[in-house]
């Protein structure tokens, strides 16, 4: 039984099961224990895959951040003036949250205790200050406002858009996807108000 269970597995579905328990009981509060009853296989069979539950934090919070990280490479975040590329950076970064929903969460809420949350969060401020660089490009070349701290800009635009982890749901009531008890926004319309708010506010009056 064990070695069907075992085939049925795939270190990819296995990932997927383990993202959930890590979100649900916080990656300190899980244990093999329950990662194995989650997933209906042993010990053994998961320790088949991979070496133990630090390997599945790391792949997974590495989902996400390779995810984030493509977006800098994509054509239209390399071309064109500092505010466009912002632009599609930031809306960019909402998409690939919604899609990746389950692995951005877990990456935002790593703590550090242990080698690889140190060294997710390390990622993860990296990846900050390169879009933090194009909101100050923006600024400089005259296409934000000013009259905002870049740290703070940054901040801000990062809280809103992490909060959507918070309410965003892909089987939202109207089976488009959306938020919970907030009119079930689909994705697109998600994507479009928080390029909206962030740019109506940060783009400098005419």
């Amino acid at each position: 039984m064990t070695t069907a269970k075992r085939d049925t597995y795939t270190p990819e579905t296995l990932l997927s099961v383990a993202v959930q328990v890590f979100i649900e009981r916080g990656y300190d509060g899980t244990s093999m224990e329950h990662l194995s009853k989650a997933a209906g296989i042993s010990k053994s069979s998961i320790y088949h895959h991979v070496t133990g539950k630090e390997e599945l934090l790391r792949r997974a919070v590495s989902r996400a951040l390779d995810e984030l990280f493509g977006i800098l490479d994509e054509e239209h975040a390399r071309v064109g003036t500092a505010a466009e590329r912002l632009e599609y950076v930031v809306r960019r970064m909402v998409e690939v949250l919604m899609a990746e929903l389950p692995y951005v969460t877990l990456l935002l809420r790593v703590r550090g205790n242990t080698g690889t949350e140190r060294w997710a969060l390390e990622r993860r401020r990296e990846f900050d200050h390169r879009v933090a660089a194009l909101l100050k490009d923006a600024a400089a070349e005259g296409d934000v406002r000013a009259d905002v701290e870049v740290r703070l800009a940054t901040r801000l635009v990062f809280g809103m858009i992490n909060s959507i982890v918070e309410w965003y749901r892909p089987d939202g009531p109207d089976g488009r996807g959306g938020a919970g008890g907030m009119g079930g926004a689909g994705e697109r319309e998600v994507v479009d108000a928080v390029a909206r708010l962030v740019f109506g506010g940060l783009r400098k009056a005419s």
